[in-house]
């Protein structure tokens, strides 16, 4: 009988260890999911290409860069303004395979 309680007893410490490191796994990669790319010393029109929709609240923008996903942040320019823009969606062109065009959302700094 004791052996069956022992056994209960460390499936349970088992159990909560492996929930207590899974938990910090997923709190890294949380962490870790969304980047944010400053573009403000990149020129418009010549580095990278920003075209406005709804009175700059939203636009599609056209650059250069790897590893740039949907959900990522990029800052960009107004004139002497920055302004933070969420990566709703991004497609790769095929050649070259580092250029992209992503619809950009304006959302606010942290």
């Amino acid at each position: 009988m004791s052996h069956i309680r022992l056994g209960i007893h460390l499936n349970i410490i088992f159990l909560s260890l492996y929930k207590f490191l899974l938990g910090k796994t997923l709190s890294k990669t949380k962490k870790l999911q969304s980047k944010t790319y400053d573009y403000t010393q990149y020129v418009n029109g010549h580095d990278y290409v920003f075209e406005s929709v709804d009175n700059q609240t939203k636009g599609y923008m056209t650059g250069q860069g790897r590893g740039i996903k949907r959900g990522d942040y990029i800052i960009l320019c107004d004139g002497s303004n920055a302004i933070r823009y969420q990566i709703e969606e991004i497609d790769y062109y095929s050649d070259p395979p580092d250029m992209w065009i992503a619809l950009l959302q304006e959302v606010d700094f942290e």
